[in-house]
């Protein structure tokens, strides 16, 4: 730890049931907790679309017909199974350099092959594209310290994926990157419980199931909004491969975010960098 790190007087932040001393955050960590919050804070899928086109893109969740979009969204958690399946298995735990552009290369070509081929194509390239986008983010990981080896840190990985499923509208509430942690939680402890001893983690197994669920859900928003604005002329001259380009842009941005702030929790504490965390954000307007 940081030679200025020092305990600031003798105040505390109440952690479940314990007290912990607030401590002083390095210079260096704070600005990296700061993109951080900007990253895990910022624009929607959906706003990232508007950026691109140079407008406003407000009914895109709503583009797809009803029965469409549900499909998708069970999809989404086959997805997630195959992936949790494949990509964390397949990468070589030494060495710590995220290859993000490849992976990023990668799932876009995936995705502009399924949204180019239509719905029917999409639903067998999700499960590709979101095992490319895993491996994404469990380099990104990786490179955060993470150990690969650590069920914990899969499901870690997994979160990312529902991180991304809110719209520009909403609140502080529903859509804050802790509101999203803490809505998990009980899922991901008794996912951890079902896997304790295995040494692996069983996408079958039930608290599994219901986890992949919860994350499916909010994951399957994000892709409904790429299908759509792949399906519909709302885009302009912004093509296919941007839709996609921005879609692994998005997550991976996420996950950077997302494993700089439990990286900081590992060396400061939980209540430390939640406190900074929402400072931060109060800083910003996010």
């Amino acid at each position: 730890m940081s030679q200025d790190l020092r305990t600031q007087d003798k105040s505390h932040l109440t952690q479940g049931d314990h007290a912990a001393p607030v401590i002083a955050i390095s210079d260096e960590d704070r600005e990296a907790l700061r993109q951080a919050v900007l990253a895990l804070e910022g624009p929607s899928y959906v706003a990232r679309l508007s950026a691109l086109a140079g407008r406003p893109i407000e009914l895109l969740g709503q583009a797809l017909p009803a029965p469409v979009s549900g499909v998708i969204s069970k999809a989404t958690q086959g997805a997630l199974a195959r992936a949790l399946r494949y990509a964390l298995r397949t990468i070589p735990k030494d060495g710590r350099n995220p290859e993000a552009r490849a992976h990023k290369a990668l799932a876009i070509l995936s995705g502009a092959m399924g949204g180019a081929l239509g719905i029917s194509a999409v639903l067998v390239e999700l499960p590709i594209s979101t095992t490319i986008m895993l491996r994404s983010i469990a380099r990104i990981a990786q490179s955060e310290g993470e150990d690969l080896e650590d069920p914990e840190t899969a499901l870690a990985c997994l979160q990312v994926f529902a991180l991304g499923g809110h719209s520009g509208s909403d609140n502080f509430h529903e859509a804050g990157y802790f509101a999203v942690r803490a809505a998990m939680a009980k899922s991901v402890t008794r996912a951890l419980q079902q896997m304790a001893g295995r040494g692996v983690v069983d996408e079958s197994a039930s608290a599994i199931v219901r986890l992949l669920a919860q994350i499916g859900s909010r994951f399957g928003v994000v892709v409904s909004q790429k299908v759509a604005a792949q399906a519909v002329p709302v885009l302009g001259a912004i093509g296919g491969a941007a839709v996609n380009a921005a879609f692994v842009d998005h997550f991976q941005t996420l996950a950077h975010g997302h494993f700089t702030v439990r990286r900081l929790e590992r060396t400061y504490g939980r209540g430390t960098v939640r406190l900074a965390y929402d400072r931060i954000r109060e800083s910003i307007g996010a």
